[in-house]
């Protein structure tokens, strides 16, 4: 019978291993992230082979067996009725360049024009305000309980599951996280974990290095597609886990056959004059960043921020055959703030996803009335 200690002595080998910069199998990582979700391990060794496996880095094989693990041990399942396929925007934070929350507002317009989105995004850990942290500043209740996410994109077409909810991510995801302050595997596997499992995803990382082990990662997960893509500034110095208008987008997109296709897109292939980071940098105050992505919401900006949250929305509509390429998709966004279908779509998402319709709404107008 093996002991706590014969258990411990395996799993720090495969510590050491790590170190020695050896990959382990998709069956050894998912036991290991096994182990941790039930806590067989101490806090120490749960600590260093998390920290081993970043720096080693991590394969796709690494990284689907670590979703494998936290989808089965720590992710609540639930089950949606929508008449189209789903998909989740949200990407992994911890990149360097901390812009307003990009991907919040590129989920409210896709799903103004018929995307069904299903975010599984979380508070500010590596970023200024995380998206969790915005919508909730907007009237979204992002607390309540598991019908109401649920609710929301059967009836808005738009939801978010909280990461940090113990409901949702009982054992390990909110632990974890609560307790780092640097990347590793769970920024690349944590937007996965979505409780609906949508099949579509377009994913932000954050470095050019990790682009091609996420999107191989997806391929090996069984997603249908996937556009994942890492941004920089003019010096290509500092990078975002968004399409970037200050300079060069690296990208990968994963098509329905299983073929991957990777290329580079510059803001002026869109007529879009690069800005100064300063344009579009967070203010590191949740309710500002909130009142600036509702002025772009509300056609109130038209400047650089509506530029580079359109530009994500554009990938969005692409991937779910709502636009026939990014150019279209981008014109389309635009088109919903411009003729008021993104707010609208905000006020449906902050009715429904609260436990009465009205609990939210007071939040948004006085938001509105602010802007």
């Amino acid at each position: 019978m093996e002991t706590t200690e014969d258990r411990w002595r395996k799993f720090g080998a495969i510590v050491v291993r790590l170190t020695r910069r050896e990959d382990i199998t998709r069956e050894e990582a998912r036991e290991c992230w096994r182990q941790i979700c039930e806590e067989e391990q101490s806090d120490l060794q749960q600590g260093a082979f998390i920290a081993a496996l970043r720096a080693k880095p991590e394969t796709p094989e690494e990284v689907a067996g670590t979703f494998e693990a936290l989808y089965e041990y720590d992710t609540t399942k639930v089950e949606i009725h929508t008449p189209e396929p789903t998909v989740d925007n949200c990407g992994t934070g911890a990149d360097t360049l901390k812009t307003i929350n990009v991907s919040t507002g590129a989920a409210i317009i896709a799903s103004a024009c018929g995307v069904y989105v299903v975010r599984h995004c979380a508070r500010a850990i590596s970023s200024n305000c995380g998206a969790v942290d915005v919508i909730e500043a907007l009237g979204v209740n992002v607390e309540a309980d598991l019908d109401f996410p649920k609710q929301s994109v059967e009836k808005a077409g738009i939801c978010a599951w909280n990461a940090f909810l113990p409901k949702i991510h009982p054992k390990t995801l909110a632990r974890v996280l609560s307790q780092v302050r640097f990347g590793s595997t769970i920024n690349l596997v944590g937007p996965l974990l979505n409780p609906t499992l949508p099949s579509y995803k377009v994913m932000g990382v954050p470095s050019k290095d990790m682009i091609d082990i996420e999107v191989r990662t997806l391929r090996e997960l069984g997603f249908k597609k996937a556009f994942i893509m890492h941004g920089f500034d003019d010096k290509e110095q500092k990078g975002m886990d968004e399409i970037s208008t200050l300079g060069i987008t690296y990208v990968s997109e994963l098509r329905e056959n299983g073929t991957i296709d990777s290329y580079v897109l510059n803001p002026e292939d869109f007529g879009i004059k690069r800005p100064r980071f300063e344009d579009l940098a967070s203010s590191r105050n949740v309710k500002n960043d909130a009142l600036q992505l509702l002025r772009v919401i509300m056609g109130k900006d038209s400047g650089p921020k509506r530029d580079i949250i359109c530009l994500n929305t554009a990938p969005i509509l692409s991937i779910m055959g709502k636009a026939k390429d990014l150019h279209e998709g981008f014109r389309m966004a635009r088109d919903a703030i411009e003729d008021g279908r993104a707010l609208e779509k905000l006020r449906s998402w902050v009715t429904w996803q609260n436990v009465k319709p009205g609990d939210g709404m007071p939040v948004l107008e006085e938001m509105i009335r602010q802007t």
